[in-house]
């Protein structure tokens, strides 16, 4: 999947040390992709939802997203900033 723009989002949480980037996509989420992510740490996907709802979580980052959106948020503690490189190539060969 190739991501068009990494935003710094408005919601930010820097006073406790996180910081949230939206990822837009060349491509609507789809369920596939939303499976590739597995990998990445604890994996929640409430797929019976009317707007199915993914996120994952991970020690120093946590991403989440909807289904069919061309976006997903993801937050990374500050101190860990070199998972936003690592989920960037990670995403690009999905």
């Amino acid at each position: 999947m190739k991501i068009v723009e990494r935003i710094e989002s408005r919601e930010r949480c820097a006073e406790s040390g996180w910081f949230a980037y939206d990822y837009l996509l060349e491509e609507q989420i789809d369920r596939e992709f939303i499976r590739s992510l597995k990998p990445l740490g604890a994996w929640v996907f409430l797929d019976m939802l009317a707007k199915p709802f993914f996120k994952i979580e991970s020690e120093h980052f946590m991403i989440k997203g909807l289904l069919g959106e061309t976006y997903f948020r993801m937050a990374v503690h500050h101190e860990h900033e070199e998972e936003l490189h690592r989920l960037e190539k990670f995403i690009e060969i999905i």
